[in-house]
């Protein structure tokens, strides 16, 4: 099974509790908007603590430093092969300023030619409702278990 980390980055407003999520990028996500976004995450290096993932991860995907009062949301099976462990920290970011590492992949398909691709192509703050319609299926139980917090 393989180790995944990820912050959920929220923010009070007068008419509810924002979380940031970030569009995934590359051509297989291109054109979705339900259910193509997803928590800032990614893999937990051997010997890493994965806290230390998630932080890292944030500033990876999102271009800047994320710090605060963490608060664990718990470990969730995000699909068959992967788990993923969340933590929850209140911060406002401007989705403008997001500059996400890239990854490499061949495009098209059996093309044989390698391009490059942001890992995150933008990141927007949702509404609970919202929230819940634009994240990966395998993620909405994140938002169960942050929005079941007393303090939001």
């Amino acid at each position: 099974m393989i180790g995944t980390a990820g912050i959920l980055l929220f923010r009070k407003r007068p008419a509810g509790t924002e979380v940031f999520l970030i569009h995934m990028g590359g051509p297989m996500w291109a054109k979705r908007d339900e259910g193509a976004w997803s928590i800032p995450k990614g893999e937990i290096d051997a010997f890493e603590d994965p806290l230390d993932a998630a932080t890292r991860e944030f500033q990876e995907e999102v271009g800047s430093p994320v710090a605060g009062d963490f608060i664990s949301l718990s470990t969730f099976r995000q699909n068959s092969t992967k788990n993923l462990s969340v933590w929850a920290v209140e911060g406002d970011i401007d989705p403008v300023t997001l500059k996400s590492n890239v990854f490499s992949m061949v495009w098209p398909p059996k093309s044989g030619r390698l391009q490059e691709y942001p890992e995150a192509d933008r990141g927007a703050w949702f509404g609970k409702s919202e929230a819940y319609a634009k994240i990966v299926k395998g993620q909405q139980k994140v938002l169960d278990a942050f929005f079941a917090m007393k303090r939001t």
